[in-house]
């Protein structure tokens, strides 16, 4: 009975440069029997553009539950259905979750397409650490609200990635100098892939007044990056560096032994560092 049900795919589409979407995306686009599209307007002129006459439904935060279902019996039908948003990945801060979970607990097929999102863009050219990030989507719209979302995460040491509208970024921005600290280092990516691509890195309240200085620079949606909080260690500069040196020869355990044997720094707090250190 399973191989009667259809597919449904998840089809990241460009977030400015229509070169950005893929030969198997556009391919896909064809193929399927209908395309789920955040805003049916928006996503009929991408797919004109690519000559891909695919039928088009709505399927947007206002509809989502009513459609969610009609979906699903469409896909246990037999049926290849493509989910796109306005543009990037669908589900990352778009509609889409429900669909994805319903379907895969009714043992329906979900294949994901991959292409262009915004977060993960501006983080490969952010100059930020990228090895451990969060991403935290748009923040809450009330200064309070806003406020409290950002203390939640100002201890946390990984790269921090935000989504915001051009109404409320110089809003956004002084409540994170404020919370994180007005000389934590951000960047500011804006109109990604697009003629005026910007991504411009400061400290927060520079960063502040740099898109406040020019109305141009409140144009477009914006991601911003901002780097974690400082790591607190308690291992001073030398008995960091020992222990750099011997994880580059040894495993963790005995790394951190020999550097506190080296050092007489505590043994734990070495082994802490070095599990944040080794590869």
């Amino acid at each position: 009975m399973s191989n009667l049900r259809g597919i449904l795919y998840v089809v990241a589409t460009p977030i400015g440069n229509l070169e950005d979407l893929s030969p198997r995306a556009a391919r896909i686009l064809r193929e399927v029997d209908v395309i789920a599209a955040e805003d049916t307007r928006h996503s009929a002129r991408l797919l004109q553009h690519f000559g891909i006459a695919t039928p088009l439904v709505a399927f947007h935060e206002h509809n989502e539950r009513v459609r969610t279902a009609e979906l699903l019996e469409q896909l246990q039908a037999g049926r290849r259905i493509a989910l796109i948003s306005d543009a990037g990945t669908p589900l990352i801060s778009d509609p889409g979750f429900p669909l994805v979970r319903a379907a895969r607990e009714q043992g329906i097929v979900v294949s994901p397409v991959p292409g262009a999102c915004a977060a993960i863009a501006a983080l490969s050219a952010s100059g930020l650490p990228s090895d451990r990030f969060v991403f935290a989507g748009f923040p809450p719209s009330t200064a309070s609200a806003r406020r409290a979302a950002f203390a939640s995460l100002r201890d946390d040491a990984r790269t921090l990635i935000f989504y915001e509208s051009p109404h409320r970024i110089v809003a956004s921005l002084e409540d994170m100098a404020a919370v994180f600290g007005a000389d934590r280092p951000a960047v500011v990516a804006r109109e990604l892939t697009k003629q005026f691509e910007t991504l411009h890195g400061d400290t927060l309240a520079a960063l502040a007044a740099w898109v406040t200085a020019d109305p141009d620079r409140l144009r477009g949606e914006f991601v911003v990056l901002v780097h974690g909080a400082p790591v607190q260690t308690g291992v001073d500069a030398e008995s960091e560096r020992v222990l750099r040196v011997l994880l580059a020869e040894l495993p963790v355990k005995q790394a951190a032994a020999l550097a506190a044997a080296i050092t007489g720094r505590k043994k734990n707090a070495l082994y802490e560092l070095a599990l944040r250190l080794k590869p």
